[in-house]
């Protein structure tokens, strides 16, 4: 079967949120926020790939979601990276995005490796070692990341 024309839904990646920790050892009695940041969403991309000749991949599984990035810890360590979703498509594809009824022009992928950026992931929030300062060196605030675009 050969399918020249499908609508897929994309979901990036949110990003992970900061950790709210504090610095405990036995003879350190104010050791200080260790928490760490929230690591980044995963970001989709579209690929020209040869190995592709339709769309047909696509018709029955129209739906992709990018993985999320990682909360941060403790002891200062940064979530992971959630991972990148590529999705190869046949060379000469034109991308669209759907905004109502209308479609506006993303990219003409002609050559192969083409590539085109349709979803951004997420930024990862900031944990509470980020907020210390010299007057406050104990801060009980952190950020939540933010939403994939």
């Amino acid at each position: 079967m050969f399918v020249d024309e499908v609508d897929i839904h994309v979901a990036a990646g949110n990003g992970g949120n900061g950790c709210m920790s504090f610095r405990r050892e036995m003879r350190v009695p104010r050791g200080g926020p260790n928490g760490g940041d929230g690591g980044d969403g995963g970001s989709i991309y579209l690929v020209a790939s040869q190995h592709q000749n339709t769309l047909v991949t696509y018709r029955f599984h129209p739906e992709f979601k990018a993985e999320r990035g990682q909360h941060g810890m403790g002891s200062d360590c940064t979530g992971h990276r959630g991972e990148d979703l590529v999705l190869e498509v046949p060379p000469g594809t034109v991308v669209y995005e759907k905004n109502g009824d209308d479609l506006i022009a993303l990219a003409d992928l002609r050559a192969v490796g083409d590539r085109v950026l349709v979803a951004r992931g997420g930024r990862g929030g900031r944990g509470n070692a980020a907020f210390a300062t010299s007057t406050n060196r104990a801060p009980r605030r952190t950020e939540t990341a933010t939403r994939s675009a």
